[in-house]
């Protein structure tokens, strides 16, 4: 596993951990965000990686604790290791309300299970070691409960599954055509229809973004590259605008 160094201020730093070698499963990033002396995790991850990723991620703390966790949705590559990071860290874990009731099921121990915390369905905002971060609606995108992750003093947005790429070999985005056959494929499967992606869109206009970080591949970085996602976005149809048609008996054998 390495990591990469998004934003560093030096009082706000926001760092990607990442390892594309995972075998069978799905290539995901881990992020955090340390301020001061607090610090969160984005997405930590499964059980193949929560070694790795709690090793790095106490090699980037420099002895900052593990304040917060937070789960964008109930996915097993986000939440599968969740007993390991709340059973190593005091950290208080965010998740969709909707799945706290779910998430339990990964086996969370009862010690531990009051650090799981539910936000609610319009969002909300925290406050890591003096600084602001926005848990921002994103359901249906492709969970039925899901958020991002605004943090506004690095201007990155934390976009989850929405953006992901699977398949190349690259940190950054740098020709967002090129970039779209690692794409396309998984968001017209993924994302659950184009009336979902345009009430995104319109919400994250109006935010400062300089750059989307995804939970799988490559980082949108620069206005023009962001804006150019946004729009694609904006546009794409997916989910039930194409595959509406699936809801059939299926014939005998």
């Amino acid at each position: 596993m390495s990591s990469k160094i998004l934003f560093d201020s030096g009082q706000h730093k926001n760092i990607l951990l990442e390892d594309f070698g995972h075998g069978e499963a799905v290539q995901a990033n881990q992020h955090m965000i340390i301020h001061g002396d607090e610090s969160i995790i984005l997405d930590p991850g499964g059980h193949k990686v929560f070694a790795k990723a709690l090793s790095e991620a106490k090699k980037q703390l420099s002895g900052v604790p593990i304040t917060y966790l937070f789960f964008s949705h109930q996915d097993p590559d986000i939440v599968a290791a969740a007993n390991g990071w709340l059973m190593t860290t005091r950290a208080t874990a965010y998740a969709p309300e909707v799945w706290t009731r779910f998430i339990p099921h990964f086996g969370i121990d009862k010690f531990v299970i009051n650090q799981l915390k539910g936000i609610p369905d319009e969002g909300m905002r925290i406050n890591v070691g003096g600084s602001e971060l926005i848990f921002l609606p994103a359901h249906y995108l492709h969970s039925c409960g899901n958020f991002h992750v605004y943090d506004p003093a690095s201007k990155i947005l934390y976009s989850g599954d929405l953006g992901a790429s699977l398949g190349m070999d690259y940190y950054k985005v740098s020709d967002f055509d090129a970039h779209l056959q690692y794409m396309e494929g998984f968001h017209r499967r993924y994302m659950t229809s184009n009336l979902a992606m345009k009430a995104w869109a319109k919400m994250v206009r109006s935010l400062d973004i300089e750059m989307i970080a995804p939970q799988h591949g490559a980082y949108f970085e620069g206005k023009a590259m962001v804006n150019r996602f946004i729009d694609w976005c904006d546009q794409l149809q997916c989910g039930l605008d194409i595959n509406g048609d699936v809801y059939k008996v299926p014939d005998s054998v």
